[in-house]
């Protein structure tokens, strides 16, 4: 009699979503030959928000100009390269059910939408004055940045690895 008790519990704990009908398509409709465009452009804000970060580092020990000069480019870079990547993100979200019914793929945007807006910060305080620009507050918000990009992306993994969303299946 316990057992069945224990049983009827856990059956209680089941995820309501996995009875949505269109939970299984999960495949990137928004990629080259089944290759999710998301994925491929995530790479460069990523990367160029840890660029950044390196870029004020270099520039505070040294106190060379080049590091600060390179500091603005690749703040806006990755803030331009950010734009295209929540593009084909949130076109997946829309567009595809079995990603749109996850409340984690809507966290993930969320973070994301927080991502670009401060990257367009950092690059926007950076534009006009940029050397005068990294102490104190450049390396901080490039610091902040590196830790919400880290953020954004285990989580972005986690939907990938986890949950299997924007993949493709294989044929």
């Amino acid at each position: 009699m316990a057992q069945k008790s224990t049983r009827q519990e856990i059956e209680a704990l089941d995820d309501p979503i996995e009875d949505y009908p269109g939970i299984d398509q999960t495949e990137t409709i928004i990629g080259i030959w089944g290759h999710p465009l998301h994925a491929m452009t995530v790479a460069f804000p990523v990367a160029l928000t840890f660029c950044t970060l390196g870029a004020d580092g270099l520039y505070w020990l040294s106190g060379e100009l080049f590091w600060a000069r390179a500091g603005v480019w690749a703040a806006g870079t990755a803030f331009l390269f950010g734009l295209i990547a929540a593009a084909t993100g949130t076109a997946e979200l829309l567009l595809v059910s079995g990603i749109r019914i996850h409340a984690a793929a809507w966290t993930h945007a969320v973070i994301a939408v927080l991502l670009l807006s401060l990257l367009g910060a950092n690059w926007g305080y950076r534009l006009y004055g940029y050397e005068s620009a990294v102490l104190p507050y450049g390396i901080l918000l490039s610091g902040f940045n590196t830790l919400v990009v880290m953020a954004t992306g285990w989580h972005g993994g986690a939907l990938v690895f986890d949950h299997r969303l924007g993949t493709s299946k294989g044929k």
